[in-house]
């Protein structure tokens, strides 16, 4: 069952009260670009020592998570980042009950700064800001998701 799409309204109205809480004018770009504002907007929160928005940090991550799903499709890999959202991706063995056994967990502060290449995959393990178990649950090769740029 592929992933129930956010309401491109909210997603945007969420991004554009995170811009405010930042004192930035609302998102004015195309559609296409609002994942990636919103991730870059949440993040740029998380760097004035702001709490992000809720609903901008929850659509940020649920939105980059269905990318890399998109991108990576499968069911050998489990991303979690609590507590917003967890998606299933790369192609491989897949579990049917339980606990996966290639687990990815993490914080959403690094699942957005992964996705949108602000922070390597090696520097995220180093630090030990992911946690990661079985042969499978490395997203080296699948990330960044967006090339690093401005905010809006």
């Amino acid at each position: 069952m592929p992933p129930r799409r956010p309401d491109p309204e909210k997603v945007r109205g969420a991004l554009d009260a995170q811009l405010a809480e930042l004192g930035e004018p609302p998102f004015d770009g195309p559609d296409g670009d609002v994942p990636d504002a919103c991730a870059r907007a949440v993040l740029a929160a998380y760097d004035t020592g702001l709490k992000p928005v809720r609903d901008a940090a929850r659509f940020a991550v649920r939105l980059l998570l269905d990318e890399l799903a998109a991108r990576a499709p499968g069911r050998s890999v489990e991303v979690r980042v609590p507590p917003y959202a967890a998606a299933q991706c790369v192609a491989g063995p897949r579990h049917t009950r339980g606990t996966p056994p290639n687990v990815i967990e993490t914080d959403p502060r690094t699942w957005l700064e992964l996705a949108i290449g602000t922070l390597s995959w090696a520097e995220a393990t180093a630090a030990g800001r992911i946690s990661a178990s079985g042969a499978r649950a490395d997203l080296s090769a699948h990330l960044p998701l967006r090339q690093t740029s401005g905010l809006s």
